[in-house]
């Protein structure tokens, strides 16, 4: 089954392309309970510079801090939708096409696009992937 891109959101210098499982979606909708009792949801996750380790749940006070993190949104980032609060990542996920700060330390981001950004621009609602590599 292949997954379309569900939302686009349009700013004049950046663009959302939502993907994963839409929440609207019916089918989703029918297993919804059954997917909360199996999985619960994924936490909020980031990492600071200098730290071996990763931090969960943990909420940014200081704007400054945002300055030490590993990962922030730059063209091509893709992170974790989240629907309101720390532990509500499941199976929803975004990209963005331009770099943007607002963004860092509250969203997970667990991969960018490293090669056919122009592709990204593109994409419009109804498109879907068709393939992914991973590389390190």
């Amino acid at each position: 089954m292949k997954q379309k891109f569900y939302k686009i959101i349009n700013y004049s210098q950046l663009k959302f392309v939502h993907g994963g499982v839409n929440p609207e979606n019916s089918f989703f909708i029918e297993r919804n309970l059954t997917l909360k009792r199996k999985s619960p949801s994924i936490p909020l996750e980031i990492k600071f510079q200098k730290e071996t380790k990763p931090r969960y749940n943990y909420l940014i006070q200081n704007p400054s801090e945002t300055e030490n993190l590993v990962n922030t949104f730059e063209s091509g980032s893709i992170a974790m939708v989240k629907s309101g609060n720390n532990n509500s990542s499941s199976t929803e996920f975004f990209f963005v096409t331009n770099k943007i700060p607002e963004l860092n330390g509250r969203y997970s981001i667990f991969g960018r696009i490293i090669k056919g950004l122009d592709v990204l621009e593109k994409i419009i609602e109804e498109d879907f992937i068709k393939e992914i590599k991973i590389s390190n």
